[in-house]
Parts: structure tokens; sequence; C-alpha cells
């Protein structure tokens, strides 16, 4: 490979003494960019024995080092002395305990970088002791308990889901601060100490879940909703079945069984185009309106001032339209296969797709033919597809598409490959004395931002490039296409220290306006299908010769490296967690349901944008060149499936937990009553001899039905007794937490501090939120650096609220700002109020 095409990382060297998956998968994610790294593990090997290990280390040379011993210790220091960065997810102070001290390692070498991914934040005096599972972390953080309203209707609590989506999340984060680091570091020669703790990660990750709007007004109730405040008020059970619950949903926001006997997901509300595309291709639309479907013209006026009771495009439909548009809805689709119909709304350009299992998915056409799913002849496994990269630039996506196996190498193989690697480094950064002290700035200072992306998954990943002191113009349509529970409701979190501008670029001069902020930012991000580069002027070509050197960012629903057979096929994140498998396994193959967590790939894909976009900085400043990064919901679902999204000659079966009666991955990792409540054990065979020699849970070790045994025993004594004796003992254990819980505990009132220094949760209310309610929100706390600064966010303005200053600093005088205001070329709001009534 020349220099011309050379992996953006390349010369970064990574020593990477991760284990389980959050640490392993950054330093995966770092070496698909081109960096070299080398993997530790203890002399026994990995802790997790898992196939997942193969797609984690693909491209990295693998040791085993005993950092208990002399020798071993040695030997890991002198690969640290060779590396620009490391990586590692224990506990808070393992490492130093072992002789690693990053603190001690950095005064002696302050351009190294140190990244920590700890289960609990090591701040957090109550927990960072904890043995962090995946699972562990999740019951504390409200996932298993806080699973949806399908779940509260059918009285289903706890549930349980194998999807590793802390340390998912954590993944991009980290991964995404690792290189961030690196383009400060160019600047100023200076490192960092980072700490990500999978916690906070996964809590950001929920944040859809766990913000809280005071007086939210009823429009925004779902018909689930209304049903469980009635249930509640009138003390019914919640006992919904599954069938019973599919007529509480609305008919743009549900599953349909198909002519073969198979589901398909259809997800087009709130967005009035698709809507109505789905119905004239289902052949409904105009019965419907001859039975009198109104149409309301602004879904952004209050309520009380619409014409007819509803619409098409708005979200969620009140029962009696839902009722009559579901049933026919319900007999058009049986008339063909799902195939079929995921063909037609695709090609239709319509939101939906057919349910499919994660065999199905790793094994499909267009994922193969993409690159979202990746061939590697592994060592062990044999040719085994992988997950492809969850990022990428556009111009060396190929490159990154022929991952090399990962290898076990010897000590002095390792060591050479790091000298071998720092002797070819063409140094471009301050060196020795020219290293400048720590400037306490955030390491996207100066970075200017054009955000023309809706609904979550690209919003939130320019908000979140917001903590680091970007600047961001968040750039809409004078006339809204989303109804407000979409277009505005979300915004609440998605839009967060953002300058609100409204400007029609459709328009001759709304296209002037476009190119002159063109001109004034350094990246330009969108989330849309290919072929809407050319006509928007958004491909390469168009945005250089506006702006030479702009750097550009793209997400979509079903991209990949490549083009495949539904690359241009639009959607939302339930897309692709019906397509992908997530959605089979939460709910059961014969029952699939939306994994409950409002955003569980959105947020995600918004991450790993974030990520891509510091990959084309870290480049542009290092090289001069200017990247287009990408990234799609179809490349983070893989990541949030990567116990699973992989397949081989001889794999065992895919029979991970799943249905809404699961409860645990096996009868050691389960969900257990006690005397006064539920715990979650997360164990496992080799830990017997530990359980036996607890108090209570003797005899454990020769039982015949483990599940029987435990539920016996722990029924006799507290949940906390429990929890605190299993931990003692070295078991893994936790009590299961509400998000409201954790939020009333762990909230403070707004302080313009972005809540990094309060442990391992920190939430923030806003009593003068621009939208005229009290708002409660999970701070931007998860990345936590030593030396650069991190900001709280502003609360989100109103649309428009920045138009003028906009317009203004791009040289529009008052006059002409007022005159395309008036002729609707630019705008100040999308209705009376920031949040309809």
């Amino acid at each position: 490979m020349n220099n011309e095409t050379q992996l953006p990382l390349a010369g970064v060297r990574v020593v990477d003494f991760g284990q389980q998956m959050a640490g392993p998968a950054v330093a995966m994610v770092l070496a698909d960019f081109g960096a070299t790294v080398i993997h530790v593990d203890p002399p026994e090997g990995p802790q997790w024995d898992h196939p997942a290990n193969a797609v984690l280390n693909r491209n990295k040379s693998c040791i085993r080092l005993d950092l208990k011993q002399e020798a071993g210790l040695n030997r890991a220091l002198a690969l640290i002395k060779q590396a620009d960065m490391v990586i590692e997810s224990f506990r808070p102070g393992v490492m130093k305990k072992l002789g690693i001290d990053f603190r001690q390692l950095r005064a002696e070498r302050p351009e190294l970088i140190t990244l920590s991914i700890p289960g609990f934040a090591s701040n957090d005096d109550l927990r960072k002791e904890w043995k962090a599972t995946e699972a562990v972390v999740a019951a504390t953080c409200g996932a298993f308990t806080d699973m949806g309203f399908n779940r509260v209707l059918m009285g289903v609590n706890p549930s349980f889901s194998p999807l590793p989506l802390g340390s998912s999340y954590a993944v991009s984060l980290a991964a995404s601060s690792a290189v961030l680091s690196l383009f400060e570091r160019e600047k100023t020669g200076r490192g960092d100490s980072i700490e990500v703790p999978v916690v906070a990660a996964l809590m950001e990750g929920l944040s859809y879940n766990s913000y809280v709007v005071e007086g939210l007004p009823d429009r925004y109730k779902t018909m689930r909703e209304e049903e469980i405040e009635d249930r509640k008020t009138n003390n019914i059970e919640m006992d919904l079945t599954y069938d019973q619950l599919q007529e509480y949903l609305d008919p743009f926001y549900r599953t349909y069984e198909c002519a073969d006997g198979r589901m398909f997901y259809c997800v087009c509300p709130s967005h009035r185009n698709h809507a109505k595309r789905a119905l004239k291709l289902l052949g409904i639309y105009d019965e419907l309106v001859n039975e009198g479907l109104p149409e309301v013209k602004d879904l952004h006026m209050p309520i009380a001032e619409w014409q007819g009771e509803t619409s098409i495009g708005v979200y969620p439909l009140p029962k009696k339209w839902a009722d009559i548009i579901s049933a026919k809805m319900k007999k058009t689709f049986l008339t063909r296969t799902s195939e079929e119909w995921g063909r037609l709304f695709g090609e239709g350009q319509i939101p939906g797709a057919p349910h499919r299992t994660t065999q199905e998915w790793v094994n499909d056409e267009h994922t193969n033919v993409s690159g979202l799913i990746v061939e590697v002849d592994d060592p062990e496994y044999g040719r085994m597809k992988q997950c492809g990269p969850i990022a990428w630039l556009e111009d060396i996506a190929e490159d990154m598409l022929a991952p090399r196996p990962r290898r076990n190498v010897s000590y002095e193989e390792a060591l050479r490959e790091l000298m071998t690697v720092a002797a070819e480094e063409d140094v471009t950064r301050p060196k020795g004395t020219d290293i400048q002290p720590a400037s306490g700035r955030g390491w996207l200072e100066g970075i200017r931002i054009l955000d023309l992306t809706n609904v979550i998954a690209g919003p939130h990943s320019t908000a979140f490039l917001s903590r680091f002191g970007a600047e961001v113009i968040k750039l809409d349509p004078v006339t809204p296409l989303y109804d407000p529970l979409i277009g505005t409701l979300f915004t609440f979190q998605t839009g967060v220290s953002k300058q609100s501008a409204l400007v029609d670029i459709t328009s001759i001069e709304g296209r002037e306006a476009f190119n002159r902020l063109v001109r004034s930012v350094d990246m330009v991000v969108i989330n849309a299908p290919e072929r809407q580069m050319k006509p928007l002027g958004l491909d390469h070509e168009s945005l250089q010769a506006v702006n030479p050197g702009v750097l550009f960012c793209r997400l979509d629903c079903l991209g990949g490296p490549r083009r495949g057979p539904r690359t241009d096929y639009i959607g939302y994140d339930d897309i692709i967690q019906a397509n992908s498998g997530i959605m089979s396994r939460f709910g059961g193959p014969a029952t699939p349901e939306e994994h409950a967590h409002l955003g569980t790939l959105d947020v995600n894909c918004g991450f790993a944008a974030g990520l891509g976009m510091a990959v084309a900085l870290y480049r542009k400043h290092k090289t001069g060149k200017a990247s287009r990064a990408r990234t799609s919901l179809s490349a983070v679902t893989n990541l949030a499936q990567a116990p699973f999204a992989f397949d081989y000659a001889g794999r065992a079966p895919f029979n991970e937990p799943s249905g809404r009666e699961a409860l645990g991955n096996h009868e050691l990792s389960h969900f257990y009553h006690t005397a006064d409540g539920l715990i979650f054990i997360d164990s496992n065979l080799s830990e017997l001899d530990k359980l036996e020699q607890m108090e209570g849970l003797q005899g454990i070790a020769q039982a015949g039905d483990i599940r029987g045994f435990l539920s016996e025993a722990l029924s006799k004594a507290p949940a906390e007794y429990w929890v605190t004796a299993l931990r003692d003992a070295g078991v893994a254990a936790a009590v299961p937490m509400a998000i409201e819980e954790l939020r009333s505990t762990y909230c403070r009132e707004a302080d313009g501090t972005p809540g990094t220094d309060q442990g391992s949760f920190a939430f923030s209310t806003y009593r003068n939120h621009p939208s005229g309610h009290i708002v409660t929100q999970v701070d931007h706390y998860s990345i936590r650096p030593t030396e650069a600064a991190i900001r709280a966010f502003r609360p989100t303005e109103r649309f428009g609220h920045s138009t003028r200053r906009v317009l203004s600093n791009v040289g529009y005088t008052e006059t002409e700002i007022d005159s395309m205001i008036e002729r609707k070329i630019a705008g100040l709001g999308w209705g009376k109020e920031f949040l309809p009534s």
C-alpha cells in the first residue's frame, strides 16, 4: 500500500491489555483503521473464552504475559515504551497494583495516551470494586427493568437481553476519544489519560429512555401509554398477550404477517411522505381518503387549532384511525411474501423490512456484498464470517475489508513489530522540548460543523462532538417534514449545544446561503442514502468546489463500505433491529418485538459517526487529505451483536437467550427472587467452588438442578444480604435498578459542569429549558480525559432561534435576512410553540 492510500492510523502503536469485549473491541476498531496492535492475554488465555475473540483480535498480534511475575511485568513495560497508546479494561486501580502506573508512565512520556474502560467509574466509591460483568452493569443501569411499554402491558418485569449494549456503546465512545486524543497530540505533542466507564456509556446510550419532560402534552402519549395509565388508575392487571398488544401499536410502527408466514416490520410514523407512500403501495390510500381520513396541513400547530382530528404523518394516531388503517394493512400484507414486501418497500423509499434472524443477517447477500460482513481465515475457526468495520472513510474503505486474522507471536516478535513501525513512522507532531503543556481546552475547540441531519442517529453524532468544544450549526428546512414527537421532542436530546437555523436550501437564494455556510465550516454531516448526494450537491466534487478541504460525514441505514443490493433503501433503527435478528431474539422468533430501548442502534450509530469524523480530522491534520467518513445503522448492529454476529463451518447453533421468558444466559447467570426482591447473579461453572463455600449455598456443587437449588436458597434472605455475600466471595451480582430510581438519586440542578465528577451516574435538571418545560436529562459524562476539557451541554434551542445570527455570520445584512424570512427562504420557527401542545 502506498502513502496515498495508507490507512489513516498507520504508524500508531497500541498495546491492548483489554479483556472481555469492550477493551479488545476498541483496539480492534483502531486496528481496522490501520493501527499496529499488540494484544496481551494472561498466561491462561483470555478471560472470556469465546469464538468472538477471533473477531475482536483480528489485525492484532497476540501474546501472553504474566504481569504478576517480574519478568512478565518488565516485558509489558518494554512494549509500552514503544507504544503511542495503552488500553485496559479492568477494575480501577488493577493495572497500578500490577505495576503499570499510567500516571507515572505519562510523567516520563507525556506523549503517551492511556485509555481505561472500567465497568464502573473510578470515582464511584460504592461500585468501583464490583465485579462489573456486562449483565451486572446492565442490571444496575435499569437496562433489564426499563424494557418499554410492551413489557409493562404484558406484565413482564424484569426482562433479560443478551445484547452487550454497555460495551457496544463504550467501544464507539472510547475509540472516538482515542482518535481525538491522537488529533490533539498532533497539535501539541501531548497525550492524555482517558477513562470511559461502561456504566456511563450505557446510560448515555439509554438517554432516550431516561429523560423526563414535566407537563408533557397528552398528544405525545401513545395508545400503550394511555392503556398503562388507565390500568394503573383502575387497578387492572397488566396481562396483555402478544396478539392483544399488537392492537395498541400504531399501524405504521408494527409487525405484520405475510403470505409466507413470516413477519414484516413497517416503520414509517411521523413522516407524512413515507406514510402516504406506504398506503399507496399497499393500495389502500384512496379508500381511506374516501372514508374520510383527514389531513392536517400544519402538524406543528396546537391540536386545538387543527382543521381535523388527525392526519397521515401524525404519531401517535388516535385509536379510531389506527384501528381502521391497521385492519386494512393486515389484510394487504397477507397477499405477498415478506421478501417481496421488503423489496417493494425498499425500492419505493418506504421504511420497512422483513424480520430475520442473526444467522440470516450474517449470511445475507447484501451484508456480504456490501462489506457489512467480511471473511477472515482464522487460525482456529477457519474461513469465518465476521462483522465489517463500524466506520470507514470512503476512499480507503476497500483496504479495510480484508482484515488480517489474529496471530499468536512471541514476545520478541511483538516487540520487534512495534520497534519496526516506530522506526518507519513519519513523526509530524511536536516532540521532546517542543511538547506543549496541558491547555485545558477541548479536543475540538475551533472546529465548526454544519449539521444537515434529522431524527436520532445523525443529529446525535454532532451533539456528541459538541462536548469536546466543536461549534455546531444545525440547519433545517423552513417547513418541517416530521411530526413534533420525532421532529421536536427527540431534539431535546439531539439538538443540545447547537445553533439552530432554518433555511430552504432548495431555493436559489437558500442554496447560496448553504454554500456560504459550507465555506465557513470544517465538516458537513448528513444522514441520507448515497443516491441523494449528487442532487443535493453533497458529492465530493461539488463540496470541494465550494470549500476545498472541507470534510464530510454521512450516515445511513443499510450502507456498507461497498454497494450492495439494498444500499439505497431508507430506514430507521427499527428496520435494522428487525432485519438483523435483534427483534427475533428479543421477542422470540414467532413473536418478534422491538428491543425496548429507544435508539438502541441510533445512538451508537451517532457515536460511530463521531469516530469517523475524528479519524477524518486526524488524517487531514497529518496528511492534508480531505476525507468522507461513513457509518450506518447496519454497521453498528454487528457491534451490538458481537457475541453472535459471526459464522463458520461447525459453529455452535445460534441459540442465545431469546423471548420474553428469558431471565439470563443460563442457571448461574440469571435473575432470582430473594426474600424481598430480585437479584441478578452472573456466575459460571468455574465458580461453583466459591458458591459452595458461601453460607446458605452449601451443596450447590452437587445439586442436579442448580436453578431449583438457587431459587430455594436465595428466597431465604434479603437481596442486599445476598449481593454483599456474593461480591465478598468474588461472584458478580447486582440488585436490578430502575432508571427512575437512578435519576431521582443522582440528579442535580444544571450547574454548567458535564457530570464527569459525579461517579457512575449523572443527571441534570434544566428548570429554564427553552421549551418552557422542566427537563431532566442524563449528562454527557462518559468520556473523561485528565487534561482535555469536556463541555457541559446547553439545552436545545427552539428551531430557528439562531437563524439571524448564523446568516449574519456568513455576511448577510439585517435587511437581507428580513427579506429572506418574509419570503420563507429562511425561518424563525416551526410553530407557535417550541413543543406544540
